[in-house]
């Protein structure tokens, strides 16, 4: 058994945050990574899709969308969809052997929506009935709007993954509109078994936004707050989903809402490639990793359950930024604005990218 299937045992589930339409072909990367390494799901977003457009992959789809007179938009979303309902065909067997608990495939909406509530109801609504497969899950930035769009789709009995999330003062907004969607269903008289949600929490940028600042004041600290903060968050998980208010929800069928460590490849070059997966195996746990940080960990990764060790540290070492006038929760705060603006960035680049391809293909 390789590292990465031994996650899947010590209660991680391992996604790739990677696609792509050639990974998909019958018997392509991805079905060989569901049976070689026990796969559970995969994301992706708008920088990884960007990507994927300009390697040129997707140029004869182009090719044929434009005969239909489709905007740069449309086409992204045929494409995409077509790729996600591919994927959650392959991971369908997953869906079923963990009777839900993985096999997802997440889509994003557009990041232009991060802070408009309605409309990003009514794209993630779109793209869930254009998908159309019960393993999907539509992707949404952890912004206040797009928490509150989270707990209507929640309600409607939507599958979502919050993505962008820096703080645990966000995150507890996150499990709240979680809960108040499932608790909403409920009410109504409609099911909840069959509804999933994660909350990925962002690791590494964390550490590259802050060891600066640690440098020359606390270098003893440079490297830990990322994970110190994700101890944190795990901490709070076990809190408010073993409590009384969720239990009631547990009872009807309602599924823990995960925590899914993104950005978990090292930016620091003279960090242990392994550094943020390693550290954060638990239970309740996904963690997605980017091709480079899976192969490596697929290769010397050292699974053992450590994400509820030295709490006290973990703690002790957040206080201590405080001490050395570092703000956390404005660093984070900034991290999501950063990450909204990367995101639609990349989101409208790849628009271009399909004018550009639309007028030589």
């Amino acid at each position: 058994m390789n590292p990465l299937e031994q996650l899947n045992q010590l209660g991680q589930s391992v996604w790739y945050d990677n696609i792509s339409c050639e990974m998909l072909a019958a018997g392509g990367l991805l079905s060989t990574l569901i049976k070689e390494d026990d796969l559970r799901g995969v994301t992706s977003n708008p920088v990884i899709y960007d990507q994927a457009i300009r390697s040129g992959h997707y140029d004869q789809s182009i090719r044929d969308l434009q005969k239909a007179s489709k905007s740069a938009e449309t086409i992204f979303y045929d494409l995409a969809i077509a790729d996600i309902q591919k994927a959650c065909d392959l991971m369908l067997p997953v869906y079923q052997k963990t009777e839900g608990l993985d096999g997802y495939v997440s889509l994003e909406v557009s990041p232009n929506l991060a802070f408009d509530v309605i409309g990003t109801i009514t794209e993630a609504k779109a793209l869930w009935r254009r998908i159309n497969r019960k393993n999907a899950m539509i992707k949404i930035p952890a912004t206040i709007a797009g928490i509150e769009a989270m707990s209507h789709l929640i309600s409607e009995g939507i599958n979502i993954n919050m993505t962008l999330i820096f703080s645990i003062k966000r995150y507890l907004r996150v499990i709240e509109g979680y809960l108040s969607g499932l608790e909403a269903r409920v009410a109504t008289g409609r099911p909840i078994a069959n509804v999933a949600s994660v909350a990925s929490f962002f690791i590494s940028r964390i550490d590259a936004a802050i060891d600066p600042k640690l440098a020359d004041i606390a270098p003893e600290l440079q490297g830990t707050i990322a994970i110190s903060n994700a101890k944190m968050a795990h901490a709070e998980l076990l809190k408010h989903f073993g409590h009384a208010r969720f239990d009631a929800l547990s009872r009807k069928g309602g599924r823990i809402q995960r925590l899914l460590w993104a950005s978990t490849g090292t930016k620091n070059p003279t960090y242990a490639d392994t550094l943020y997966v390693d550290a954060l195996i638990g239970v309740h746990t996904i963690n997605t990793m980017p091709p480079a940080t899976y192969a490596a960990y697929k290769d010397h990764g050292m699974p053992n359950v450590r994400l509820e060790d030295d709490l006290a540290a973990a703690e002790t070492n957040l206080r201590a930024l405080s001490a050395h006038n570092i703000d956390l929760e404005s660093v984070t705060q900034t991290l999501e604005k950063n990450g909204i603006e990367q995101f639609t960035a990349a989101f409208n680049a790849m628009m271009m990218t399909i004018n550009e391809k639309l007028s030589t293909v």
